[in-house]
């Protein structure tokens, strides 16, 4: 017989069971952020040596700062119980219209936007945040309708209720951000289980609507959106017509992107080029992958998307984990999230996509964009944990 009688063989293994619960981050998702991180101040600091402040290491200063609270504040979400977050869902859609609703009340414009508030110390740039908040929204909602999924109606709330803040960002105007919002609804809907039928009838409206907006519409002489929106969504269609001189300027940017991209050819300039010289517009932050590409070539092109793989596949495969299925669609949300951002920023960079002014996640400089990417990260890594104390709890291991 055992020297241990099976109540205290038990007890033991409690014991040893216990301190799994405090289990480390995703190392591979870890990685990956953190390696994103280093790239962002790497190119930052050099793309910005010259800037308006007179102060060379300022915007690389504050990306820094960004960066590291946005980790803190990661980590601090990764030890919160994601599935509190469900029963406040009315909550956080109403804390979702209330910032939104707040910039079109009191933000500041620039360069014809307004898209963020102006404090002390930085500014607060309300969509960002809102894209994390939708995710927990639409996921909770749709976690509480799963036997109503296969109802029509149920598709129809959904894109109903994210409809609403998409249209407030698109007032702002922001219409890369409002794409986001849509990606969202449509990939969470799509994990759920909603039917095909549904997502063909969503494609049907979604071409009608634009088919209305973008050529009947102006045909009739009604323009829903005004003429800088539309060269945006079509400018890049046609490089070489020039319709005005905003219509010249986005053309330009796109321009100025892809010579930069080029002129890295493999490794990178051992000089200064277009992006460190002012010529490509906004190389910190909605034009950042062309500041790679010319600062380290295709290697360092290569490496950043690389890491944005490894980023998304974590996401994926945290979405495989998760012990429910609210953690599931959340980690469904955050992906769509990450892969609409990066897709949309890096096809502007190329010039296979319109110019709709949005960040590339983790790399743009910019406060907002930063901390809501890590906030979204935060709960992947969150739903890792439990998932992992789950399966420790049962005296298992998961695998990566």
């Amino acid at each position: 017989m055992s020297a241990i009688s099976p109540i205290k063989e038990s007890e033991e293994s409690v014991q040893r069971a216990g301190p799994k619960l405090l289990l480390p981050l995703d190392p591979l998702l870890t990685l990956a952020v953190i390696g994103l991180g280093i790239c962002s101040v790497i190119t930052i600091g050099v793309t910005t040596r010259v800037n308006p402040t007179g102060n060379p290491h300022y915007f690389i200063e504050r990306q820094a700062i960004y960066l590291s609270l946005g980790f803190v504040l990661m980590l601090v979400l990764s030890r919160i119980d994601y599935g509190l977050l469900r029963r406040l869902k009315y909550w956080i859609y109403g804390a979702l219209l209330l910032i939104l609703l707040a910039v079109l009340a009191i933000g500041s414009s620039t360069l014809g936007s307004t898209r963020a508030i102006s404090l002390p110390l930085f500014s607060f740039q309300s969509s960002e945040i809102g894209k994390v908040l939708s995710v927990l929204f639409v996921s909770a909602l749709i976690v509480d309708r799963t036997r109503r999924l296969h109802d029509s109606r149920t598709t129809a709330l959904v894109i109903a209720l994210m409809l609403i803040p998409t249209m407030l960002v698109i007032a702002e105007p922001d219409i890369g951000s409002s794409l986001v919002y849509l990606a969202i609804a449509i990939v969470v809907l799509f994990v759920a289980g909603a039917p095909w039928r549904h997502f063909a009838a969503l494609g049907a409206l979604t071409a009608i609507a634009l088919t209305i907006v973008l050529v009947g519409a102006p045909l009739m002489g009604v323009h829903v959106l005004s003429k800088y929106q539309e060269e945006r969504l079509t400018g890049f269609l046609n490089t070489t017509h020039v319709e005005s001189r905003e219509s010249e300027r986005l053309k330009y940017q796109q321009l100025q992107a892809k010579i930069a991209i080029g002129a890295g050819r493999q490794t990178g300039l051992a000089h200064v080029g277009a992006a460190q010289s002012g010529f490509v517009p906004f190389a910190e932050s909605d034009f950042i992958f062309a500041a790679v590409g010319e600062q380290h070539g295709f290697a360092g092109a290569a490496l950043v998307l690389a890491l944005y793989a490894l980023l998304i596949w974590r996401g994926m495969r945290i979405l495989t984990m998760s012990r429910d299925l609210f953690g599931a669609l959340i980690a469904a949300g955050v992906v769509a999230m990450l892969m609409c951002q990066v897709f949309v920023n890096v096809g502007v960079a190329v010039g296979i996509m319109p110019d709709t002014g949005i960040t590339l996640p983790l790399m743009s400089y910019g406060g907002s964009s930063v901390i809501a990417t890590m906030l979204a990260i935060g709960l992947l890594q969150s739903i890792y944990v439990r998932a992992r104390s789950a399966e420790a709890g049962k005296g298992r291991v998961l695998r990566w």
